[in-house]
């Protein structure tokens, strides 16, 4: 069983006559209207002082990862155009081109550099005033 404790409460006079007149009904009292009324404000109070505290945070968060969801797919999007793009105009390699192999190798190694060079860096080839870098 729950330990209840003793209350003492002064309620203004139009207060105090709605509560019995609750209370008047079948299966209700005063201390289980007061309890019930008294939770539902604890309750809506603390679950405004955190909506206070972390709502703007949290729609700052949320409307960063909205741009970041944005960017990401105009980057894959950007990334899957190029490929078919390039795959549509390169003619394919012959089996014994070793010639051609190794500058796709090399090729793509100076590209692999070039991504994590910019990438340690900070460097943004699409910013303004660092095209061609």
């Amino acid at each position: 069983m729950v330990e209840r404790v003793r209350h003492q409460l002064f309620l203004d006079k139009p207060l105090s006559d709605r509560l019995e007149a609750l209370a008047a009904k079948p299966g209700a009292s005063k201390s289980a209207i007061l309890a019930d009324a008294v939770t539902a404000w604890l309750n809506r109070r603390g679950t405004s002082e955190l909506e206070e505290r972390f709502a703007l945070r949290l729609d700052r968060m949320s409307n960063t990862l909205g741009r970041l969801e944005r960017d990401s797919q105009v980057v894959l999007e950007t990334l899957a155009l190029f490929i078919r793009f390039e795959l549509s105009i390169q003619a394919p390699l012959a089996e014994n081109d070793q010639v051609g192999r190794a500058q796709g190798r090399a090729r793509f190694e100076a590209f692999v550099t070039q991504v994590g060079r910019a990438v340690a860096t900070g460097h943004r080839t699409l910013l303004p005033g660092e095209e061609g870098r």
